[in-house]
């Protein structure tokens, strides 16, 4: 029998098991999500998480990657022997846990690490980058695997981001509309459901790139822990709304972006308002509460009933008092309602990896701007020997 008829009967049977990978904007670990996940007549259900865990990376890959985010070159045979190891990381992670939980790995969904995401400014079109080869995670999972899931959607019209959306439709199928989702990971990115409508969806602006970078500046850490340094200052809303002038905030959706707008340079740019640490990073947080009510009051086409938060940024609680203060809606982590805010992007990349073997398409043309009726990623079949 084929891998992927194989595959389909799995789905459609005892359900298979898939593991979601990704390393995201922030490259702090690598997030696992472990799932069963069923199908009935072409039609996929609603994971059901089994297991979740942020695996470090070994340290000279995480030192690499934290350079090459930070700005330092990256030529060809770094770019080569970078894509190689970390999809040899990624297929190893989901290889581990699934071996922790005594389950058969069946299919992994790997999104990859993201060195380069066009700033919407780009000339010639959008394009993007995530290094982890899809070859190389099916060599060390031991099973088949889905990456690269950007790259149609960009030839399709679209962003290629924010990519989650895609799927935050059946991870959260089992909540009433309108409903918003908002990942705070590097970047922050708002996904909108309406009853009988396309996902709308598009980044909000920098979150935890720099909400970790004035941290490492400022504190000398890798994060402000649950936001208790930021909580001890005061925003100067000058600043803020200073910060709010940049040309992003401006365009409408669709819309997305990355360190190569808002990463390193970015943010030394920020801190040369000077001021007291705990002032400056109380008016970060300000800034990015502000990037997402604003994103929400110009876009969402109905007041949502709740903003669900996911993400890193979850545990960053003083952002979320603030978050609450100018949304407009109650703000609620997504735990609360039975999706875990850690493992939720690991939950996408399953299921759009659940959706490429089976055939089914996940562009939205609201979401991303990709014209419908895409099928996206490339597959790497297991081993037949």
């Amino acid at each position: 029998m084929h891998p992927l008829a194989r595959l389909e009967a799995a789905f459609e049977g005892r359900g298979a098991i898939v593991a979601g990978v990704l390393s995201g904007t922030s490259a702090d670990g690598i997030d696992v999500a472990l799932c069963r996940m069923h199908a009935r007549a072409g039609r996929l259900a609603r994971p059901e998480l089994l297991s979740f865990e942020t695996l470090d990376f070994a340290p000279p890959i995480a030192a690499r990657l934290r350079a090459i985010l930070d700005g330092a070159p990256c030529g060809l045979r770094e770019c080569a022997l970078l894509g190689r190891d970390l999809g040899r990381a990624f297929g190893q992670a989901a290889r581990e846990l699934a071996a922790r939980e005594h389950l058969a790995l069946e299919l992994v969904g790997s999104h990859g690490q993201t060195l380069y995401h066009h700033d919407g400014l780009e000339c010639s079109g959008p394009a993007s980058l995530q290094l982890g080869e899809g070859d190389h995670v099916a060599e060390q999972a031991g099973c088949a695997v889905v990456s690269d899931f950007r790259q149609r959607d960009l030839a399709a019209g679209g962003e290629g981001a924010p990519i989650s959306a895609l799927a935050d439709d059946l991870v959260f199928e089992h909540l009433p509309r309108p409903l918003a989702i908002l990942n705070l990971g590097g970047m922050g990115n708002l996904t909108l459901l309406s009853e009988g409508a396309e996902p709308l969806s598009f980044d909000t602006g920098p979150a935890g790139s720099l909400l970790d970078g004035f941290a490492r500046a400022l504190l000398g850490r890798e994060f402000d822990p649950e936001g208790r340094h930021a909580a001890q200052g005061s925003a100067d809303e000058r600043l803020v709304r200073a910060w709010l002038e940049h040309p992003f905030f401006s365009k409408p959706p669709p819309r997305s972006t990355g360190r190569e707008t808002f990463g390193a340079a970015w943010v030394q740019a920020c801190l040369r308002a000077g001021g007291r640490p705990a002032d400056l990073l109380a008016s970060a947080a300000e800034f990015v509460a502000a990037t997402i009510a604003e994103s929400l009051e110009r876009y969402a086409p109905e007041r949502p009933r709740e903003l669900l938060v996911a993400g890193g940024g979850v545990h960053h609680r003083w952002l979320l008092e603030r978050i609450q203060a100018r949304a407009g809606c109650p703000v609620v982590a997504s735990g609360e309602r039975g999706v875990d805010p850690d493992a939720r992007e690991g939950l996408v990349f399953a299921v759009l990896a659940a959706r490429a073997v089976l055939g089914i398409p996940s562009t939205a043309t609201a979401a991303t701007g990709a014209k419908s009726g895409r099928v996206l990623g490339k597959i790497s079949l297991p081993s037949v020997a």
